[in-house]
């Protein structure tokens, strides 16, 4: 299928030619008309991650006494997987919906920046939940002293400016190529992995920055929560009734989880791209579980395994159907 032509702008200096827009595939192999039946379910995943995540901040604002560590993670979790979820998702639902492929040159490199930053600040939160649950179980006596309502502000800025510091240069990265010929992106939205593929001229920079901020960002907070996990572990084990351990570890489930969910589809995707080739279906499905799941599955499986959270919700619908 030939390439569609894209109008080329030139840069200041007139050395560099960037594309007026990219185009977007969606999901490739599938036709426009299983497309638009698509975006009637990620419609519904989005209002699902909209309401969730809501409920989630709302509950945690209002009750007095969900205003701990746990639970303010869990709020700011929630914060970054709403933004997340609405950077993504409305986009997509759009193009399945109308078929318009076309999305401008600095309007993707601003999404592909706040995909990847918000990707680290989630990263950056889930070690701080695995951090509260460790001194929660290892050294409950020492958990108020130690994650102190400063602690736990200074953390979610600390996560912040991580994740912005971090990628900030990736759309300077990016300007700095030149775009001749290739100019669709084969996802539903835009990563920096896929639009450097389009360049012809020397990606080496990008190729090595990128993996020194995925290794040093999600591969480090990766390895924390493991040994975090580890230690868990061990101290559960230690407990001297079974009764105890279980109470203890399943304060971590919902946690687990949410790890699970965001670092398997991350680890594959990264393999993935980092074995090189052309980007195939499994890339894009891939990607798309990694976007699309985590700002759905975390409101569900804490609102259900949380107590707290859960019997808020509850006495919410109860007054309602009064």
């Amino acid at each position: 299928m030939p390439q569609p032509l894209v109008p080329l702008i030139a840069t200041p200096n007139g050395s560099l030619a960037h594309p007026a827009y990219f185009l977007l595939v969606g999901i490739p192999g599938l036709g426009s008309k299983i497309h638009f039946w698509l975006a009637f379910p990620l419609c519904f995943m989005y209002a699902v991650a909209t309401l969730g995540n809501l409920a989630i901040i709302v509950i945690i604002r209002v009750e007095r006494r969900l205003h701990e560590p746990m639970y303010l993670f869990l709020a700011m979790l929630s914060t970054i997987d709403l933004v997340l979820s609405s950077v993504t998702m409305p986009k997509m639902a759009s193009l399945f919906l109308t078929g318009l492929q076309e999305i401008e040159f600095n309007i993707c490199l601003t999404q592909m920046f706040l995909i990847h930053a918000l990707s680290a600040m989630e990263s950056a939160v889930l070690l701080a939940m695995a951090f509260d649950r460790f001194v929660a179980i290892c050294y409950p006596l020492r958990h108020a002293s130690v994650l102190t309502g400063t602690t736990v502000a200074k953390i979610g800025l600390a996560s912040l400016a991580r994740g912005f510091v971090f990628f900030f240069p990736l759309p300077f990265l990016l300007k700095r190529l030149s775009y001749c010929q290739k100019h669709t992106v084969t996802h539903s939205f835009c990563l920096h992995q896929d639009i450097m593929k389009l360049s012809c001229t020397d990606t080496k920079v990008n190729v090595v920055y990128g993996l020194f901020i995925i290794l040093s960002v999600m591969g480090v907070d990766s390895l924390f929560i493991g040994f975090s996990y580890i230690l868990i572990l061990r101290a559960v084990l230690e407990l001297s009734t079974r009764g105890a351990a279980l109470k203890a570890f399943n304060t971590c489930i919902s946690h687990l989880c949410a790890v699970l969910v965001f670092y398997v589809p991350l680890i594959g995707l990264s393999v993935v791209h980092r074995l090189g080739g052309p980007t195939s279906l499994v890339h894009v499905v891939m990607a798309n579980i990694y976007l699309l799941l985590p700002p759905v599955v975390n409101p569900i499986v804490y609102g259900a395994k949380t107590k707290e959270i859960r019997s808020r919700v509850i006495r919410m619908f109860s007054q309602d159907g009064r």
